[in-house]
């Protein structure tokens, strides 16, 4: 068999094993998150997410938005050598790095629990 041939047989099974795994995973909600940021991130998004009265007052100023929360809560780097991560422990505090819409450099001190998440505290660099 030639190369040429080979190389054919190869591409038709390419293409329809591609089909396969598109049509697969095209109805799930699937997500690739394999590195710790990632994961955090993404876990605290999917749970209900509540403000408190300290985050709340700082949301009140007009230098930032829920966008802005979002945006780092979607974006953002978690900074684990801050973090209070125990195992074992029901209540975690991440300290999540973004920025503004406005190219403000913010700190979320946000606690996780296995219900809900709290954005704690709004910090200004």
């Amino acid at each position: 068999m030639k190369f040429f041939q080979r190389f054919a047989y190869y591409l038709v099974g390419l293409v329809i094993g591609l089909f396969f795994v598109g049509l697969v995973f095209s109805g799930k909600d699937t997500r690739c998150n394999y590195f710790p940021n990632a994961r955090v991130l993404n876990d605290l998004r999917n749970k209900p997410f509540h403000y408190s009265e300290k985050a709340s007052a700082v949301l009140a100023e007009s230098w930032i938005d829920t966008i802005d929360i979002k945006n780092t809560l979607q974006f953002g780097d978690v900074d684990f050598d801050k973090s209070n991560t125990d195992f074992g422990s029901t209540k975690k505090l991440y300290f999540i790095e973004g920025k503004t819409m406005n190219n403000q450099a913010i700190i979320l001190k946000v606690s996780n629990t296995a219900e809900n998440a709290t954005l704690e505290e709004i910090i200004k660099k």
